[in-house]
């Protein structure tokens, strides 16, 4: 079987699509949370930004796209505003579910909240397809961004990346 071509730096169009994902994520969660308790969606939006920064000044630091275009961009951005970390920290990273739980709550406390909501009040049309469009971008299309986009061509991947192996059980093909 043909390997897929891994990036040096990733095309525009793959960190616009990685990007629009993650940003459509983050734009449904916080108008599921303004519609429904609007003092919510501030502190969502700041934890939102201390996932990022969290990522950026640990993971990214070391990762092999630091000052260079990731799918995610990422890489660049790292380099604005933290010093290079050390590469070969990135493969001995330990990731478990756990550990990307903070990650993941960027869409599961809208997804909770907006059902609680739904179930306290009744239904709404809107909000219960907002929710589903939250849980469908969350889970198949960020599947889909990282299985076909983003992974598949990344160099970190077959340096050793401990979120690859996470989510494809240590086939690191």
């Amino acid at each position: 079987m043909n390997q897929p071509v891994t990036y040096e730096r990733y095309p525009l169009g793959i960190v616009l699509a990685s990007n629009g994902v993650s940003l459509a994520i983050l734009a449904i969660g916080t108008y599921v949370l303004i519609r429904i308790w609007p003092w919510l969606a501030a502190p969502y939006l700041a934890y939102a930004l201390w996932i990022e920064v969290r990522l950026l000044s640990s993971a990214c630091v070391d990762c092999a796209y630091y000052g260079k275009a990731c799918a995610f961009g990422r890489g660049v951005v790292s380099r604005w505003f933290f010093r290079k970390g050390q590469p070969e920290r990135f493969a001995c990273r330990e990731i478990a579910w756990t550990v990307i739980l903070p990650d993941m709550l960027v869409w599961l406390i809208p997804l909770a909240a907006g059902a609680v909501f739904l179930v306290w009040t009744g239904w709404d049309l809107v909000l219960a397809v907002l929710l589903i469009a939250l849980l469908g971008l969350s889970t198949f299309g960020t599947g889909l961004v990282r299985g076909t986009l983003a992974c598949d061509h990344c160099q970190q991947r077959i340096l050793g990346c401990p979120a690859h192996d996470l989510f494809q059980g240590g086939r690191n093909e």
